[in-house]
Protein backbone atom coordinates (compact mmCIF):
# COMPACT_ATOMS: atom_id res chain seq x y z
CA UNK A 1 0.00 0.00 0.00
CA UNK A 2 1.16 3.48 -0.42
CA UNK A 3 1.72 5.08 2.12
CA UNK A 4 -0.39 8.45 3.74
CA UNK A 5 1.69 10.79 1.99
CA UNK A 6 0.94 9.23 -1.03
CA UNK A 7 -2.71 8.37 -0.65
CA UNK A 8 -4.22 6.62 -3.47
CA UNK A 9 -7.49 8.45 -4.01
CA UNK A 10 -10.12 5.90 -4.44
CA UNK A 11 -14.02 6.72 -5.88
CA UNK A 12 -16.58 4.01 -5.70
CA UNK A 13 -19.26 4.79 -8.34
CA UNK A 14 -22.61 3.66 -7.86
CA UNK A 15 -26.13 4.58 -8.18
CA UNK A 16 -29.54 2.94 -9.41
CA UNK A 17 -28.90 1.40 -13.60
CA UNK A 18 -29.78 4.35 -15.40
CA UNK A 19 -28.92 6.92 -13.85
CA UNK A 20 -25.96 7.84 -15.55
CA UNK A 21 -22.76 5.74 -13.60
CA UNK A 22 -21.22 4.75 -17.13
CA UNK A 23 -21.30 8.55 -17.64
CA UNK A 24 -19.86 9.50 -14.34
CA UNK A 25 -17.29 6.73 -14.67
CA UNK A 26 -15.81 8.20 -18.17
CA UNK A 27 -16.49 11.34 -17.34
CA UNK A 28 -13.73 10.72 -14.04
CA UNK A 29 -11.17 8.57 -16.60
CA UNK A 30 -11.05 11.41 -18.74
CA UNK A 31 -10.31 13.68 -15.08
CA UNK A 32 -6.91 10.94 -15.36
CA UNK A 33 -8.18 8.28 -12.87
CA UNK A 34 -7.85 4.56 -13.65
CA UNK A 35 -11.60 3.07 -14.21
CA UNK A 36 -12.96 -0.34 -13.44
CA UNK A 37 -16.31 -1.49 -13.94
CA UNK A 38 -17.91 -3.90 -12.36
CA UNK A 39 -15.57 -5.81 -10.68
CA UNK A 40 -16.74 -8.07 -8.54
CA UNK A 41 -16.43 -6.83 -4.56
CA UNK A 42 -14.46 -9.92 -3.54
CA UNK A 43 -11.32 -8.79 -5.88
CA UNK A 44 -11.29 -5.28 -4.55
CA UNK A 45 -9.06 -5.88 -1.55
CA UNK A 46 -6.70 -8.11 -3.89
CA UNK A 47 -6.77 -5.31 -6.57
CA UNK A 48 -5.62 -3.16 -3.70
CA UNK A 49 -2.87 -5.22 -2.27
CA UNK A 50 -0.98 -5.50 -5.34
CA UNK A 51 1.70 -2.89 -6.85
CA UNK A 52 0.90 0.44 -5.94
CA UNK A 53 -1.09 2.56 -8.60
CA UNK A 54 -0.31 5.68 -10.05
CA UNK A 55 -3.29 7.30 -10.99
CA UNK A 56 -6.43 7.69 -8.94
CA UNK A 57 -9.22 4.99 -8.94
CA UNK A 58 -12.47 4.89 -9.85
CA UNK A 59 -14.53 1.42 -9.64
CA UNK A 60 -17.75 0.96 -10.96
CA UNK A 61 -20.36 -1.26 -8.65
CA UNK A 62 -23.76 -1.92 -8.94
CA UNK A 63 -26.45 -4.36 -9.13
CA UNK A 64 -24.91 -6.34 -12.00
CA UNK A 65 -21.54 -7.20 -10.01
CA UNK A 66 -21.25 -10.60 -9.05
CA UNK A 67 -21.53 -10.66 -5.83
CA UNK A 68 -23.05 -7.15 -5.03
CA UNK A 69 -25.39 -6.09 -2.22
CA UNK A 70 -25.38 -2.66 0.03
CA UNK A 71 -24.64 -4.49 2.72
CA UNK A 72 -20.86 -5.67 1.22
CA UNK A 73 -20.00 -2.72 -0.38
CA UNK A 74 -20.82 -0.58 3.03
CA UNK A 75 -18.57 -2.98 4.91
CA UNK A 76 -15.83 -2.91 2.15
CA UNK A 77 -16.04 0.70 2.14
CA UNK A 78 -15.71 0.67 5.68
CA UNK A 79 -12.80 -1.54 5.79
CA UNK A 80 -10.86 0.99 3.25
CA UNK A 81 -11.29 3.54 5.94
CA UNK A 82 -9.71 1.95 8.66
CA UNK A 83 -6.67 1.31 5.89
CA UNK A 84 -3.39 3.44 5.57
CA UNK A 85 -2.80 4.86 2.73
CA UNK A 86 -6.28 4.91 0.64
CA UNK A 87 -8.49 7.79 0.53
CA UNK A 88 -12.01 6.50 -0.14
CA UNK A 89 -15.34 8.42 -1.30
CA UNK A 90 -18.58 6.55 -2.40
CA UNK A 91 -20.08 8.64 -5.43
CA UNK A 92 -23.91 8.42 -5.48
CA UNK A 93 -26.01 9.13 -8.84
CA UNK A 94 -29.13 9.53 -8.05
CA UNK A 95 -32.50 10.00 -10.48
CA UNK A 96 -36.21 9.95 -9.38
CA UNK A 97 -38.32 6.77 -10.54
CA UNK A 98 -40.32 8.35 -12.72
CA UNK A 99 -37.39 9.58 -14.99
CA UNK A 100 -35.71 6.23 -14.72
CA UNK A 101 -38.93 5.00 -15.84
CA UNK A 102 -38.72 6.94 -19.36
CA UNK A 103 -35.01 6.50 -19.89
CA UNK A 104 -35.75 2.68 -20.06
CA UNK A 105 -38.98 3.42 -22.20
CA UNK A 106 -37.15 5.79 -24.62
CA UNK A 107 -33.77 3.09 -24.32
CA UNK A 108 -36.31 -0.08 -24.76
CA UNK A 109 -33.10 -1.68 -22.67
CA UNK A 110 -34.07 -4.40 -20.09
CA UNK A 111 -33.84 -3.71 -16.02
CA UNK A 112 -31.27 -6.42 -14.77
CA UNK A 113 -33.55 -7.05 -12.00
CA UNK A 114 -36.86 -7.49 -14.21
CA UNK A 115 -35.07 -8.67 -17.45
CA UNK A 116 -38.25 -10.20 -18.68
CA UNK A 117 -40.93 -7.60 -17.20
CA UNK A 118 -41.65 -4.55 -17.39
CA UNK A 119 -39.09 -2.53 -16.05
CA UNK A 120 -40.98 -0.49 -13.20
CA UNK A 121 -40.83 -3.62 -10.99
CA UNK A 122 -37.24 -3.58 -11.52
CA UNK A 123 -36.35 -0.09 -10.78
CA UNK A 124 -38.32 0.17 -7.50
CA UNK A 125 -36.33 -3.23 -6.42
CA UNK A 126 -33.52 -1.58 -7.04
CA UNK A 127 -33.88 1.65 -4.99
CA UNK A 128 -35.11 0.10 -2.29
CA UNK A 129 -31.87 -2.13 -2.00
CA UNK A 130 -29.60 0.74 -2.49
CA UNK A 131 -31.17 2.68 -0.09
CA UNK A 132 -28.17 1.72 2.61
CA UNK A 133 -25.05 3.29 -0.24
CA UNK A 134 -27.54 6.61 -0.70
CA UNK A 135 -26.92 7.13 2.76
CA UNK A 136 -23.53 6.55 3.06
CA UNK A 137 -22.89 8.65 -0.12
CA UNK A 138 -20.15 11.16 0.07
CA UNK A 139 -21.03 13.15 -2.93
CA UNK A 140 -24.85 12.16 -4.27
CA UNK A 141 -26.03 13.96 -7.72
CA UNK A 142 -29.41 14.09 -8.61
CA UNK A 143 -29.08 13.35 -12.36
CA UNK A 144 -32.72 13.27 -13.14
CA UNK A 145 -32.90 16.39 -15.23
CA UNK A 146 -29.17 16.81 -16.43
CA UNK A 147 -27.96 16.34 -19.72
CA UNK A 148 -24.56 14.79 -19.91
CA UNK A 149 -22.88 17.98 -20.44
CA UNK A 150 -24.23 18.45 -16.97
CA UNK A 151 -23.27 15.70 -15.55
CA UNK A 152 -19.51 15.74 -16.50
CA UNK A 153 -19.45 19.24 -15.12
CA UNK A 154 -20.39 18.36 -12.00
CA UNK A 155 -18.05 15.44 -12.12
CA UNK A 156 -15.12 17.80 -12.63
CA UNK A 157 -16.18 20.42 -9.79
CA UNK A 158 -15.95 17.45 -7.21
CA UNK A 159 -13.04 15.18 -8.41
CA UNK A 160 -11.21 17.58 -10.78
CA UNK A 161 -7.66 17.45 -9.57
CA UNK A 162 -6.80 20.57 -7.33
CA UNK A 163 -3.15 21.03 -7.78
CA UNK A 164 -0.62 19.93 -11.00
CA UNK A 165 -2.77 21.06 -13.56
CA UNK A 166 -4.10 25.10 -13.71
CA UNK A 167 -7.60 25.75 -12.62
CA UNK A 168 -10.23 25.17 -15.58
CA UNK A 169 -12.54 27.35 -16.90
CA UNK A 170 -15.99 26.93 -18.87
CA UNK A 171 -17.64 30.01 -20.39
CA UNK A 172 -21.13 29.39 -21.07
CA UNK A 173 -23.70 31.65 -23.24
CA UNK A 174 -27.41 30.78 -22.48
CA UNK A 175 -31.04 32.06 -22.52
CA UNK A 176 -32.34 33.88 -19.84
CA UNK A 177 -36.00 32.69 -21.02
CA UNK A 178 -34.43 28.73 -19.97
CA UNK A 179 -32.81 29.97 -17.07
CA UNK A 180 -29.53 29.49 -15.38
CA UNK A 181 -27.37 26.69 -16.43
CA UNK A 182 -26.40 24.49 -13.57
CA UNK A 183 -23.39 25.37 -11.70
CA UNK A 184 -22.64 28.26 -13.46
CA UNK A 185 -20.42 30.38 -10.40
CA UNK A 186 -19.99 34.24 -12.60
CA UNK A 187 -23.31 35.51 -14.35
CA UNK A 188 -22.72 38.43 -16.56
CA UNK A 189 -26.44 40.02 -18.02
CA UNK A 190 -25.52 41.25 -21.94
CA UNK A 191 -28.99 42.38 -22.51
CA UNK A 192 -28.37 46.15 -22.53
CA UNK A 193 -26.44 45.67 -25.89
CA UNK A 194 -27.67 46.18 -29.75
CA UNK A 195 -29.76 42.85 -30.36
CA UNK A 196 -28.76 41.90 -34.11
CA UNK A 197 -31.86 40.06 -33.29
CA UNK A 198 -33.72 43.09 -34.85
CA UNK A 199 -31.11 43.57 -37.79
CA UNK A 200 -32.89 41.47 -40.77
CA UNK A 201 -29.43 40.65 -42.52
CA UNK A 202 -27.86 39.28 -39.03
CA UNK A 203 -30.81 37.59 -37.18
CA UNK A 204 -30.42 34.00 -38.86
CA UNK A 205 -26.78 33.82 -37.66
CA UNK A 206 -25.14 33.54 -34.85
CA UNK A 207 -22.45 34.78 -32.24
CA UNK A 208 -20.39 32.71 -33.86
CA UNK A 209 -20.20 34.81 -37.12
CA UNK A 210 -17.94 37.82 -36.98
CA UNK A 211 -20.70 40.45 -38.61
CA UNK A 212 -22.55 39.46 -35.36
CA UNK A 213 -19.86 40.36 -33.72
CA UNK A 214 -18.52 43.03 -34.87
CA UNK A 215 -22.30 44.92 -34.48
CA UNK A 216 -22.32 44.14 -31.00
CA UNK A 217 -19.08 45.54 -30.65
CA UNK A 218 -19.84 48.45 -32.02
CA UNK A 219 -22.62 49.62 -29.22
CA UNK A 220 -21.05 52.23 -27.13
CA UNK A 221 -21.41 50.88 -24.35
CA UNK A 222 -19.63 47.22 -25.28
CA UNK A 223 -15.99 48.10 -24.57
CA UNK A 224 -16.17 49.76 -21.43
CA UNK A 225 -18.65 46.72 -20.59
CA UNK A 226 -16.07 44.30 -21.78
CA UNK A 227 -13.28 45.95 -20.30
CA UNK A 228 -14.51 46.37 -16.36
CA UNK A 229 -15.64 42.51 -17.11
CA UNK A 230 -11.77 41.30 -17.61
CA UNK A 231 -10.91 43.90 -14.62
CA UNK A 232 -13.25 41.52 -12.00
CA UNK A 233 -12.90 38.49 -12.99
CA UNK A 234 -8.89 38.13 -14.36
CA UNK A 235 -7.60 39.28 -10.65
CA UNK A 236 -9.96 36.51 -9.46
CA UNK A 237 -8.70 33.57 -11.45
CA UNK A 238 -5.23 33.16 -9.26
CA UNK A 239 -7.56 34.50 -5.78
CA UNK A 240 -9.77 31.11 -6.55
CA UNK A 241 -6.70 29.07 -7.70
CA UNK A 242 -5.46 29.80 -4.41
CA UNK A 243 -8.43 28.87 -2.92
CA UNK A 244 -7.94 25.62 -4.39
CA UNK A 245 -11.11 25.66 -6.54
CA UNK A 246 -10.19 23.43 -9.60
CA UNK A 247 -13.01 24.61 -11.99
CA UNK A 248 -15.13 27.37 -12.91
CA UNK A 249 -17.75 28.59 -15.10
CA UNK A 250 -18.46 31.87 -16.21
CA UNK A 251 -22.16 32.56 -17.96
CA UNK A 252 -22.79 35.18 -20.47
CA UNK A 253 -26.87 35.51 -20.83
CA UNK A 254 -29.19 37.22 -23.37
CA UNK A 255 -32.69 36.85 -23.95
CA UNK A 256 -32.52 34.40 -27.00
CA UNK A 257 -29.15 32.99 -26.40
CA UNK A 258 -28.14 33.23 -29.82
CA UNK A 259 -26.17 36.64 -30.62
CA UNK A 260 -24.44 38.80 -27.95
CA UNK A 261 -24.06 36.21 -25.12
CA UNK A 262 -22.05 34.05 -27.85
CA UNK A 263 -20.16 36.76 -28.70
CA UNK A 264 -19.61 37.70 -25.37
CA UNK A 265 -18.48 33.84 -23.90
CA UNK A 266 -16.72 33.61 -27.73
CA UNK A 267 -14.63 36.87 -26.90
CA UNK A 268 -14.09 36.13 -23.41
CA UNK A 269 -13.02 32.42 -24.02
CA UNK A 270 -10.27 33.53 -26.75
CA UNK A 271 -8.50 36.24 -24.50
CA UNK A 272 -8.61 34.07 -20.95
CA UNK A 273 -6.78 31.38 -23.38
CA UNK A 274 -4.16 34.12 -24.24
CA UNK A 275 -3.80 34.88 -20.63
CA UNK A 276 -2.74 30.83 -20.16
CA UNK A 277 -6.19 29.43 -19.06
CA UNK A 278 -7.44 26.24 -20.02
CA UNK A 279 -10.93 27.13 -21.38
CA UNK A 280 -13.86 25.34 -23.09
CA UNK A 281 -17.12 27.15 -24.07
CA UNK A 282 -20.05 25.69 -23.93
CA UNK A 283 -23.22 27.55 -26.00
CA UNK A 284 -26.36 26.20 -24.37
CA UNK A 285 -28.95 27.08 -26.97
CA UNK A 286 -26.87 26.95 -29.85
CA UNK A 287 -26.06 23.00 -28.62
CA UNK A 288 -30.33 22.92 -29.28
CA UNK A 289 -31.16 24.23 -32.16
CA UNK A 290 -27.68 23.80 -34.41
CA UNK A 291 -25.24 25.72 -34.26
CA UNK A 292 -25.86 28.04 -37.34
CA UNK A 293 -29.52 27.26 -37.34
CA UNK A 294 -32.21 30.06 -37.41
CA UNK A 295 -33.81 30.61 -33.85
CA UNK A 296 -37.47 32.27 -33.02
CA UNK A 297 -36.34 33.69 -29.55
CA UNK A 298 -34.19 37.20 -29.89
CA UNK A 299 -30.50 36.81 -29.36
Amino acid sequence: MQDVINQLRLVFVTGPSGAGRSSAINALEDLGFEAIDNLPLSLIPRLLDGPPLPRPLALGVDVRNRDFSSEALVELIDHLHRMPGIAVELLYLDCDESTLVRRYSETRRRHPLSPHDSPVEGISHELELLTPVRMRADVLIDTSRLTPHDLRGDIARWFAPSSGAPMSLSVQSFSYKRGLPRGVDMVFDCRFLANPHWEAELRAFTGLNPEVQAYVAKDPRFAGFYARMLDLVVPLLDAFVDEGKSSLTIGFGCTGGKHRSVTLAEKTAADLATRGWRVSKRHRELERRGTNAPMGEQG
